[in-house]
């Protein structure tokens, strides 16, 4: 009898046990559990093209030498002497794209002072004297360098410096220690060709009307240089 209770038993288990392998797929237990497997995320899709068509580009022809020799001319005016055309030459050597140093020289002719017209006595200076010969060493500084656009194809490169030095000038038969300094324009026509606008004031003493004063000489003049 009491293995009769047994297999009864052991029957009811096992029907038990698969009922509830049953309702666990019936009820979606057993697709939650498979649904939060992760999915397979898609590739990509490529937007952007990696093949870029390449320019071709043509490199500015601009010389690299630092010498810089050219001439000038020009009107001086020689305070209390009146105006003249001037001349000369200069020399630079550019030691960094800001810095350059400048040797220039220069010669003028000094006119009759007021006091010679008006009183129509005796000249005060003979005409050796009147030459006026200056020696200038000067440094300068590119403050603006940029480009000036002419048309809608041609550019030139072009540069606003200051200018500054010491120097000698030979006046009224002697040699009188002068202070120069002023600004300048430089307009690049080619690699190697510039022009130039200078505007100066030569300073030096000078006791040649009875009373020894410090004098302004002002200067303006176009130059062409050559890089070398």
């Amino acid at each position: 009898m009491e293995s009769r209770f047994r297999i009864l038993f052991l029957a009811l288990a096992m029907i038990v046990l698969s009922g509830c392998a049953a309702t666990k797929g019936l009820f979606g237990l057993g697709a939650k559990e498979s649904a939060s497997l992760p999915a397979e995320a898609p590739e990509p899709e490529q937007i952007i093209d990696p093949q870029v068509e390449r320019r071709e580009i043509k490199e500015p022809a601009i010389d690299a030498e630092d010498f810089e020799v050219g001439a000038f001319v020009g009107i001086m005016s020689i305070e209390d002497f009146g105006s003249d055309v001037v001349y000369g030459a200069r020399i630079a050597y550019h030691i960094t794209e800001g810095f350059f140093v400048e040797g220039s020289v220069g010669q003028t002719e000094a006119g009759l002072t007021s006091f010679e017209v008006l009183s129509g006595g005796a000249p005060l200076l003979s005409d050796s004297d009147r030459e006026f010969t200056y020696y200038n060493l000067n440094l300068g500084y590119n403050i603006l360098p940029g480009e000036v656009f002419i048309g809608e194809s041609r550019a030139y490169n072009t540069s606003l410096y200051v200018i500054a030095g010491l120097g000698s000038t030979r006046f009224a038969g002697d040699d009188r220690f002068t202070v120069n300094f002023g600004a300048g324009y430089r307009f690049l026509l080619t690699d190697s060709v510039a022009l130039h606008i200078d505007f100066r004031d030569h300073l030096f003493d000078i006791d040649l009307l009875g009373e020894e004063k410090t004098v302004h000489n002002l200067e303006g003049h176009l130059g062409v240089t050559v890089f070398f």
